[in-house]
């Protein structure tokens, strides 16, 4: 974290918050720091900056990465700014200093009213949709619920990273140097430890069912529609469950679900981690990934994993002590809608909507298996250096063949020299492309492939003239 010599740091809901993490009290950490119970009081109450020398006796201290501290900034007012444009706050002056105020002093109150918002919208949504099918109304969705606790924790679980790296080892043990993949290793311990099968049938035996697991026969059973790799992480996902179960249960249990849904659909996500972490162990991961430029397709080939499987994996490398490239991903179908919205660190993107249009991961379509590369300038004034490609959804569904899925990963302009996708790109005199968030939060203009007005703002169309915008609106 780079600090400028005339700004001064106010952190002290933040260190309050991390002291508190690591069951601290002031004088206990005072004591770490070498500084006064007393000088630690007025910085935690903002009465006192952060000096530069405090910060780093607090990274060699507790091993803490710097950015965490003032993680959020720009894109958390950014946020906050997003939620309170919605005609609900209409007639509310909140300047932008309140803003700053709210996110230094109570961030945990910003994260609770994100998030507060983001159930709101989503019931909204629902209700909106339900009313025009003459339907009753329905719940917050239980996916946005696990999407935002994932979230919140940086989609950075290090308990299941260690675990993973463990059962990798094992596996190793077993099968030295996994001579013959992962997938007759696993196999092995599947059968060996927990007298378990795996059978791959026809997918007209297993119907919509790509896995399924047969508790009376204690058997696994796979889609011949699997691919390799996906197989393998079907594999992976069992020896996970069987192994961690009690673990996984544990901390389904301390997330505090709301329903039962919840708590099911959260234990698959954090299994699917485990997984993950299993088939790409955090260490030997990170290290590749650094070592190749971040080359997907080096990656696909050492670990044995797809191209999506391998672009989630990045978005997780948040490790203090080994942390990779800050990555952004979304996934989106040819419809637009988005499937998978995840980030190591700050996120460019709309929280409560879709993605602009003018960012090029919905053109990947037209140019299928080939990435696509392009630098992305935010309203706020943030680059970022992206590149998308399509993968294959697997399985089938019986309505027709599989349709192709996009995959956008991202990260900020500064990082981009370490990606081998950027080499050969002028860096420093970049094309850029602006963009917004989604278009009814955003007021670029004028903007031929607006799909909708700012919900903001009031539409001026007239008769005598017509804008390069369908949705030409009034300036505030």
């Amino acid at each position: 974290m780079e600090i400028a010599a005339d700004r001064k740091l106010f952190l002290g809901a933040r260190l309050k918050r991390l002291r508190r993490d690591l069951a601290l009290t002031q004088t206990a950490m005072a004591a770490d720091l070498g500084v006064s119970p007393s000088y630690l009081n007025h910085i935690e109450r903002n009465q006192r900056p952060v000096s530069a020398q405090l910060l780093l006796r607090l990274a060699e201290t507790y091993d803490v990465d710097l950015r965490s501290l003032n993680q959020g900034g720009a894109a958390d007012e950014a946020r906050l700014g997003e939620v309170l444009a919605d005609p609900l706050f209409a007639g509310l002056s909140l300047p932008r200093h309140e803003l700053v105020q709210l996110l230094e002093e109570a961030p945990g109150v910003a994260d609770a009213m994100l998030r507060l918002y983001q159930a709101f919208d989503d019931g909204r949504a629902r209700a909106r949709a339900a009313a025009e099918n003459g339907e009753g109304l329905v719940d917050t969705s239980p996916a946005e619920w696990v999407r935002e606790y994932i979230q919140s924790r940086g989609n950075h679980f290090p308990e299941l990273d260690q675990m993973g790296e463990a059962l990798a080892e094992a596996l190793a043990a077993e099968a030295p140097a996994h001579a013959d993949g992962f997938e007759p290793a696993a196999r092995q311990r599947l059968a060996a430890k927990h007298d378990l099968g795996v059978r791959t049938l026809p997918a007209e035996v297993m119907v919509e069912w790509t896995r399924r697991y047969d508790l009376h026969r204690r058997r696994l059973l796979l889609s011949e529609a699997l691919g390799p790799s996906s197989r393998a992480f079907a594999i992976a996902y069992q020896l996970a469950l069987a192994e961690q179960g009690p673990a996984l249960n544990a901390m389904v249990q301390a997330a505090n679900a709301p329903d039962g849904p919840t708590r099911s659909l959260l234990k698959v996500a954090l299994t699917n981690t485990l997984a993950a972490a299993i088939l790409m162990p955090y260490a030997a991961f990170q290290r590749t990934a650094e070592e190749t430029g971040y080359d997907l397709a080096r990656l696909q080939a050492r670990f044995g994993v797809s191209y999506e499987q391998a672009a989630h994996r990045l978005t997780t490398l948040s490790r203090p002590t080994a942390r990779g490239v800050p990555f952004f991903l979304m996934r989106v179908d040819q419809a637009g809608n988005i499937s998978k919205r995840y980030a190591a660190g700050a996120f460019p993107f709309s929280r409560f909507g879709g993605a602009c249009p003018r960012w090029r991961l919905h053109s990947a379509f037209r140019t299928p298996g080939r990435i696509i590369t392009q630098i992305i300038e935010t309203p706020d004034g943030g680059r970022w250096f992206t590149f998308a490609r399509t993968v294959e959804r697997q399985g089938q569904d019986g309505y027709g063949d599989a349709h192709d899925l996009a995959v956008g990963l991202g990260c900020e302009l500064r990082h981009a020299p370490r990606l081998a996708y950027a080499h050969g790109l002028d860096l420093e005199r970049p094309e850029v492309t602006p963009i917004g968030p989604a278009c009814r939060l955003c007021h670029r203009h004028p903007c031929a492939e607006r799909a909708a007005a700012p919900i903001d703002r009031p539409l001026a169309v007239d008769d005598w003239s017509k804008s390069v915008s369908p949705y030409p609106f009034a300036a505030m």
